[in-house]
């Protein structure tokens, strides 16, 4: 096999390309993402941080070209993980972190778990929900290259109601509960989410996180109820479209999630107990789903594990988490817009790519798969004009894998090679 012949400076420990010089990429097999066809042998043409053109056949380098040889590999857009959180990685000691843990050691730690996801071939992610405005701060180290890690589409904290799975608050002592306040993304009534999703705005927010039913893994007794009114809904739908901001929703239980879809949010997150009539309001209105069927895998194998979880929420993980997969399988075969989302952090950062081969179990093709993480992302997030295929004019953001991931979907955990921003990371 021949090996990726890199001709290039390294600084800092980034890699870097002359301004004057082009880079050339011969890719044995190129994923054309918005149209679902493999070329074959062709060159990509990068010029800084963006593709330039995309040739039939393999273009010979000029004398000052760097070429990068992968004809050996399957060569694609950089993926996108929809639903991240790089503050964290759960363990059976994460309910007392926030009381043994500084905001610098959460800062820390997130660095390192964004570099693991872009080695993994992850060049853009939504950070849904964070602590101590970390997403943020990540994403301003990464864009001014302190840091590496992937393009950071940052929620900052999540807004939850008094109580909610997003409440900061769950399951501490009495008197240290306080009152949080739309500040600290707790609401209640429409003028308090008006000023919660507008103090999202002020931190550096680029989207708003809603918790808009009962969630698994916090300390409250109901996955599943309902926890925004309609006002509060079409409140911060509202608010957030003034400031250009898309709402992603946490969603298990039917009623508080069908809310959220007539309110117009963008996308759901996790969605257990969607139906039939469901998926026909989410069609109607275009709303995404983002499954994240590897957190619900992850919880239902770790609520088998006596102490691992509080008890209280050990009967959710088991059984909630289980039921993921065959909600995707549903949404699939009823048409469904599908993006790609893990909820890493609540299982291991890196490990994104097992979501490849849950989805595929459930029954949607490789293809589709790779789509829903690349030119679907960037459709949800409004982006795709910039990212999400390798076309010309967009960013270079081209990963490479050894072999075809078409025929073994296994092997998107073998990525090989990553560019973010027409920076080689992974060679």
């Amino acid at each position: 096999m021949r090996h990726a012949l890199l001709v290039i400076a390294v600084t800092m420990g980034f890699s870097s390309v002359s301004a004057s010089a082009a880079t050339l990429i011969h890719a044995g097999k190129l994923l054309s993402v918005e149209d679902g066809k493999v070329l074959t042998d062709y060159t990509i043409i990068i010029d800084g941080d963006k593709i330039t053109a995309i040739e039939a056949g393999f273009r010979q380098p000029a004398a000052d070209d760097t070429l990068i040889d992968l004809t050996q590999h399957t060569v694609m857009p950089g993926l996108m993980d929809m639903h991240t959180h790089f503050y964290t990685q759960f363990s059976p000691t994460v309910y007392s972190e926030s009381q043994r843990l500084n905001e610098a050691d959460f800062a820390l730690r997130g660095a390192v778990f964004a570099e693991k996801t872009l080695m993994a071939g992850f060049t853009t992610v939504r950070e849904l929900g964070d602590s101590y405005h970390i997403s943020v701060a990540l994403r301003k180290a990464i864009t001014q290259g302190y840091v590496k890690g992937p393009r950071i589409y940052a929620a900052g904290k999540s807004i939850a109601t008094t109580g909610g799975h997003a409440d900061p608050t769950n399951g501490i002592a009495f008197a240290q509960m306080g009152d949080p306040g739309p500040k600290h993304g707790v609401i209640n009534g429409a003028d308090e989410a008006r000023k919660a999703v507008r103090q999202r705005y002020k931190e550096g927010a680029d989207l708003i996180k809603l918790t808009g039913t009962g969630g698994v893994l916090s300390v409250a007794k109901s996955g599943t109820n309902p926890q925004f009114t309609d006002a509060e809904l079409a409140a911060v739908v509202a608010t957030a479209k003034d400031y250009d901001m898309k709402v992603a929703v946490h969603a298990h239980g039917k009623e508080g999630m069908e809310r959220a879809i007539k309110a117009g949010v963008d996308s759901i997150e996790h969605g257990t107990f969607m139906d039939n009539a469901t998926f026909a309001l989410m069609r109607k209105h275009g709303t995404y789903y983002v499954p994240t069927i590897s957190a619900g895998k992850w919880a239902a194998e770790k609520a088998a594990i006596s102490g691992f979880f509080p008890e209280l929420v050990r009967p959710k993980a088991a059984g909630i988490g289980k039921l993921i997969q065959q909600t995707f399988a549903n949404a699939y075969k009823a048409g469904v817009k599908i993006a790609f989302g893990t909820d890493a952090g609540v299982f291991e950062h890196g490990d994104n790519w097992r979501e490849f081969v849950y989805m595929t179990e459930a029954g949607m093709p490789a293809m589709a798969a790779i789509q829903s993480a690349t030119i679907e992302g960037a459709r949800l997030l409004g982006v795709d004009t910039e990212l999400g295929s390798i076309k010309a004019g967009k960013f270079a953001d081209i990963i490479a894998i050894p072999g075809d991931p078409l025929q073994d979907i296994q092997l998107m955990g073998q990525v090989s090679f990553v560019m973010k921003a027409g920076t080689v990371y992974k060679q």
